[in-house]
């Protein structure tokens, strides 16, 4: 039986007090061009040696820019590209940057039975631990994919000790996303535990959520739309908002490769007017890691020991 999603009055966690900005949470999927789900049909697990690795060249970019403008962040690594880069991953922990888990080899959540979920997230969470010699505290699921149908992978979350998770989008999509769930961070109740969700940002505009979460909807909408969206959540709602980007997204002059239409135009559009755009938002707002995020709007505690704390103990959003 499907689960749905129950929503349990608001959460108030009354960020931006005393006149400071609300700290938003900077979030980067550690994944190459060639890895997304975008190209599933095409490129299989097996192949992915075979293609020109930019990766490396291209996070070191992401770090650069946000050394150059003072900033932290958190970054979900694909586990197999942490086993063929550890350094890589060695220089994100060094830069003071967060290290999170975006699963082992890219698979949508949906796509697996629980057992093989549980073990690509384990897998992942073991790789990203030995190199850093820290616990593993975030997960976000490859294309933002757990959805109606596989809310059972916060219970896996929960049970390996994660402290939150950022993968449910709350807006209509043809691949992921959950309408109706709840925007901003809240706790989640399971029956093995609980784990804070931070939904990727949006919108309530003429009833619906209009996506404001950066990656391809920054690169497809106006920055100046974008940062408004922001704006509205940490002025007029009291929330941090929370933005994401890849590394190919830097990078205008990756490969092309085959694939459906509408999928080759969401991967290559605006590639060239990213960096401009991100530079915009680093500039305007003020970013941090998703736990140090989460601490400031009291969703999370700030030890990194996996440990987590309810805002409000009575108002939780549950899942039946």
């Amino acid at each position: 039986m499907v689960r749905t999603l129950r929503r349990v009055g608001p959460l108030v966690i009354g960020p931006g007090a005393a006149g400071h900005p609300v700290l938003n949470a900077l979030t980067v999927d550690v994944e190459d061009y060639y890895q997304v789900s975008a190209f599933q049909s095409i490129v299989r697990f097996e192949t992915w040696p075979a293609y020109e690795s930019r990766v490396e060249r291209n996070t070191h970019r992401v770090l650069d820019l946000f050394d150059e403008h003072a900033v932290k962040a958190t970054f979900f690594v694909l586990g197999w590209e942490a086993e063929q880069r550890p350094r890589l991953i060695e220089e994100i922990a060094n830069r003071g940057h967060e290290v999170a888990s975006h699963g082992y080899r890219h698979r949508p959540v949906y796509s697996m039975t629980p057992a093989e979920c549980r073990d690509d997230i384990i897998r992942a969470k073991q790789v990203l631990e030995d190199i850093t010699a820290a616990p593993v505290r975030g997960f976000r699921a490859a294309s933002f994919s757990i959805v109606d149908r596989s809310l059972w992978c916060l219970d896996i979350l929960t049970s390996l000790g994660f402290a939150y998770d950022s993968s449910i989008f709350p807006i209509r999509h043809d691949r992921y996303g959950i309408a109706g769930a709840r925007r901003f961070p809240h706790v989640v109740r399971r029956s093995n535990g609980a784990i804070v969700e931070f939904p990727l940002s949006t919108v309530r505009l003429c009833g619906q959520n209009i996506p404001v979460a950066g990656g391809g909807y920054l690169r497809f909408f106006p920055a100046g739309l974008i940062a408004a969206g922001i704006r509205r959540i940490n002025s007029m709602e009291r929330q941090p908002a929370i933005v994401y980007l890849h590394p190919w997204e830097l990078d205008p002059g990756q490969p092309r490769l085959g694939g459906p239409l509408p999928r080759r135009l969401r991967h290559y559009a605006n590639l060239q007017r990213m960096e401009e755009k991100l530079r915009r938002l680093l500039r305007e707002f003020a970013f941090g890691t998703v736990s140090t995020a989460l601490a400031a709007c009291g969703a999370l505690s700030p030890t990194p020991r996996g440990q987590w704390q309810e805002a409000i103990d009575d108002e939780t959003a549950a899942i039946r």
